[in-house]
């Protein structure tokens, strides 16, 4: 299949069910499903790029996987935290925000995941396309960076889930693990997952365009709908607590917390 129709024909399927789910959540009351959709549309087209692609069959089977593994991980996780909880505190906070438009806005919004998906497989595409000989130190570069932002990921998450479900912790700020050297590990995780498929990605046609998904996903998680939104949200719910957990803990990359000082 031309690769060029590949990535049409899935924006296309992610148009429809972005659709389908927005007027699901306008019943429900909960945009959460959106993260859902978009982890697991990620991981679909990927392994659907990685299948038509014409790279060396060996990558092209192990990136499959590992984008299928990290995409049911994700989803299962933030599926699991829609049972539990409430809705996601950053749309709560973007619904204020938008205030009578936010329905409408919802929508461009969850077009924008369509198109999200997308643009994220297209580094598994890129390394999918990658005709050299596996396994080249590249690839145990990235597969070595994968494991490491997955199972970083991973860990961050479940120490966040089990203080939540700790009803004493309730109204207090997580420092446990993980969340005693970064506000956001999980996000910081989330961010060096995507230099493993940069790094499959050498040695490919236009490979070095792969540097775009750390690099846009590093822009989506400082300024967009990552810390952003979260940070106001948890503000707005824990006050003075999460002041002072800003003022002595990085925001992002993982570091020794200080005891005063300014936010890094």
């Amino acid at each position: 299949m031309n690769l060029a129709i590949a990535v049409l024909l899935g924006w296309i399927v992610m148009i429809g069910l972005m659709a389908a789910l927005w007027w699901l959540q306008r019943r429900r009351g909960d945009a959460g499903i959106v993260d859902v959709a978009w982890g697991l549309g990620v991981g679909v087209l990927g392994a659907f790029f990685c299948a038509v692609a014409q790279g060396d069959v060996t990558r092209r089977a192990l990136v499959a996987a590992l984008i299928l593994i990290w995409a049911g991980r994700l989803s299962l996780h933030i599926a699991g935290r829609l049972k539990r909880m409430a809705e996601d505190g950053r749309y709560q906070t973007l619904k204020d925000q938008w205030g009578p438009r936010a329905q409408a806005v919802l929508f461009g919004f969850f077009q924008l995941q369509a198109f999200w998906s997308v643009l994220f497989a297209l580094p598994v595409l890129l390394a999918a396309t990658n005709p050299s000989p596996a396994m080249q130190w590249t690839d145990w570069l990235g597969l070595a960076v994968w494991l490491i932002a997955f199972n970083g990921e991973n860990i961050a998450d479940r120490q966040l889930q089990r203080f939540r479900l700790d009803p004493r912790n309730k109204g207090q700020v997580c420092r446990q693990g993980l969340w005693y050297y970064s506000r956001h590990p999980n996000y910081f995780f989330e961010w060096i997952h995507w230099w493993a498929y940069a790094a499959f990605a050498i040695g490919a046609p236009w490979g070095f365009l792969g540097l775009l998904g750390p690099l846009v996903m590093l822009w989506f998680l400082l300024k967009v709908t990552g810390i952003p939104p979260t940070e106001a949200q948890a503000l707005k719910s824990r006050g003075d607590a999460y002041r002072d957990y800003q003022r002595t803990t990085s925001v992002f990359l993982p570091w020794p917390p200080r005891s005063h000082g300014a936010t890094r």
